[in-house]
C-alpha cells in the first residue's frame, strides 16, 4: 500500500530574539503578564533584509540534510505562508529557483495558521495521484511584517520563522504516513481575525486584527472537534494518539483543548514560549523540535490541529 510517509523535518528560526521584557519597554505590558496569559517566552524577528523565501530557504535545507536528499531529489513543493516576499512569484518559486531544483509543481498555499495542515493536503494529493514523490511542505511566516508594534493585544503574540517536512510516497505495507485529513472554513466568521489591507483594497499589506476572546473560543472548540473528526475517520481513538502537535498560538488555548479532548497536557508538544505564534511556521517548528529531541518515535500517532484567519481549520493525523 502505498502511503505518504514524513521522512525528515527542518526548521530555522531568526537570529533575532526579542523578549516579553523588551516588548514591556515599548507598549504597557509585562514579561509575568506576557507568561500568564499567553506562555510566551520569546520571540524571534527575521533582520531587517530577510524575507520569507529565506528562512523556508533554511528550514529546507535542514530537511533536505535529514533526509539525505539533494534538492534534484524533490519533485513539488508546497508553502504554506501568508506573508510572502511578493504577490507573484510565489515563495515556493523562489524556493526552487533558491534549491536549484528544476521540474513539478511549485505553489503556495494561503489558509493562515491552518496553511501547514493544509500544505499537508495539496501534497498528500500530489503523491497520491502519482504528480510526485518527494514533496516540500513548509510552513514559513514574517508575521512582524504585518504587526503594530504599537498594539499590545497583538505585537505580544507573533513572531518570524520557517518549518518544513518532507513527505515521500512510499510503498510499503507498514501503517507509516498520514491517515486522514479533515479540513473546514466558514466564511461568516472572517471579520474577528484578519489584515486590514490587501492588493485589490489598500494596495498595502496592513496590520493583522484579532478579537481575542472569540478567535480563543473558537479556537478552542474547532481545533477539539475537527481533531476527533479526524481521528474517528483514521479508525482511532482519542486514546491511540500518543501526541498532539497543535497550532501553538496560546498555551492557555492549548490546555482548554486538552481538556475538551480530556488528553493529559503532557500528550501535548509546546514550543511557542520560545517562538511565540508564527502562524503557518508553527505545527512545522513544534514537529522539527520534537522530532529532534526524540520525543517522537516511530509508530507514534499524531494529531495536528490548527485554526486560522477565514476562518479556516483542519486536523491531520499521522503514525509517524
Amino acid at each position: 500500500m502505498a502511503r505518504s510517509v514524513i521522512i525528515a523535518t527542518g526548521s530555522y528560526l531568526p537570529a533575532r530574539v526579542v523578549t516579553n521584557d523588551v516588548l514591556a519597554e515599548k507598549v504597557d505590558t509585562s514579561d509575568a503578564w506576557i507568561r500568564e496569559r499567553t506562555g510566551i517566552i520569546t520571540r524571534h524577528l527575521a533582520a531587517e533584509n530577510e524575507t520569507t523565501s529565506d528562512m523556508a530557504l533554511a528550514a529546507a535545507r535542514r530537511a533536505l540534510t535529514a533526509a539525505g536528499l539533494d534538492a534534484q531529489a524533490i519533485d513539488g513543493i508546497v508553502v504554506a505562508t501568508s506573508t510572502p516576499d511578493t504577490t507573484m512569484p510565489s515563495v515556493a518559486s523562489k524556493l526552487q529557483s533558491a534549491l536549484g531544483s528544476r521540474g513539478g509543481p511549485a505553489l503556495d498555499v494561503v489558509a493562515a495558521c491552518t496553511g501547514f495542515v493544509a500544505a499537508l493536503s495539496v501534497a498528500h494529493g500530489w503523491l497520491e495521484t502519482g504528480l510526485a514523490r518527494n514533496v516540500l511542505v513548509i510552513g514559513a511566516e514574517s508575521m512582524s511584517r504585518i504587526i503594530d508594534w504599537n498594539d499590545r493585544t497583538t505585537c505580544i503574540l507573533f513572531g518570524d520563522g520557517a518549518g518544513a517536512v518532507i513527505l515521500a510516497r512510499k510503498e510499503d505495507e507498514s501503517r507509516r504516513g498520514i491517515l486522514a485529513l479533515q479540513l473546514e472554513s466558514d466564511g461568516a466568521l472572517g471579520t474577528i481575525l484578519g489584515t486590514s489591507g490587501g492588493v485589490s483594497t489598500t494596495q498595502t499589506a496592513g496590520f493583522l486584527f484579532m478579537e481575542g476572546q472569540e478567535v480563543f473560543r473558537h479556537g478552542v472548540e474547532k481545533m477539539s472537534s475537527v481533531t476527533r473528526a479526524a481521528v474517528a475517520k483514521a479508525g482511532l481513538a482519542l486514546s491511540d494518539v500518543t501526541w498532539v502537535v497543535a497550532h501553538q498560538a496560546n498555551a492557555r488555548m492549548i490546555i482548554a483543548i486538552a481538556r475538551q479532548l480530556k488528553l493529559p497536557p503532557e500528550r501535548f508538544i509546546v514550543t511557542l514560549d520560545r517562538h511565540a505564534n508564527t502562524s503557518a511556521a508553527s505545527i512545522p517548528l513544534a514537529l522539527d523540535a520534537a522530532a529532534r529531541d526524540g520525543r517522537i518515535a516511530p509508530g507514534d500517532i499524531l494529531a495536528l490541529p490548527a485554526l486560522g484567519a477565514g476562518l479556516t481549520w483542519g486536523c491531520c493525523v499521522i503514525c509517524w
